[in-house]
């Protein structure tokens, strides 16, 4: 059986009564979104000097969007995991973080965790950009239900690339991405786990 496009995913998590003209501008906004992003893979994304990079996540990156090449420390003992996380760090500890993997969701649950996301997004002046989310808030509302199969620890040490920095702007274009690896099962499997755990 062919691999379904994330168009067909998206739709197959669509209430029914979504117009067709909807899903056929939604189709359009993406594929003029893909357009900017032609041909990318993890390599060409790393490689980009457009991009800005740091060096590490700490206190100051709390609520950013990053992405990562990552090899988790107990990979042979996890039933699976990505090795290209899409992450909005929510805690930081002294060898790492927690954080938000929106990878581990499918596309339409991701649009519905950031509409939420957006609402506690704090914006200052100079264009700086943040969610506002702990653990603990996350998990006392019903809104933000969504985030349980997304938190992940993540050590520092074990990033395997650089650390790209997201910019605002760019959210919803990174969140729509199919940049996810998941090892050991496929996104089809841990999507539908994950949908279990909400």
């Amino acid at each position: 059986m062919a691999e379904k496009t994330i168009f067909q995913r998206i739709a197959a998590n669509m209430p029914t009564t979504i117009q067709p003209r909807f899903v056929r501008k939604a189709r359009e906004w993406f594929r003029d979104q893909a357009e900017q992003v032609k041909r990318v893979n993890q390599r060409k994304l790393f490689r980009n000097a457009d991009h800005r990079t740091v060096t590490d996540i700490g206190y100051d990156a709390i609520g950013s969007m990053f992405f990562y090449t990552y090899d988790p420390k107990l990979k042979d003992k996890l039933p699976y995991y990505d090795m290209f996380p899409l992450v909005f760090p929510i805690e930081i500890y002294n060898d790492g973080w927690l954080g938000l993997n929106l990878h581990y969701l499918p596309p339409a649950l991701r649009a519905r965790l950031m509409d939420a996301l957006y609402s506690i997004t704090l914006k200052e002046k100079g264009g700086k950009q943040q969610v506002q989310a702990s653990y603990e808030l996350l998990k006392a509302t019903r809104r933000f239900r969504y985030f349980k199969p997304c938190v992940k620890r993540y050590l520092a040490d074990h990033v395997r690339s650089q650390i790209i920095f997201i910019e605002p702007k760019d959210w919803d274009m990174a969140l729509l991405l199919p940049m996810q690896k998941f090892v050991k099962k496929s996104e089809d499997q841990v999507w539908k786990e994950s949908e279990s755990k909400i």
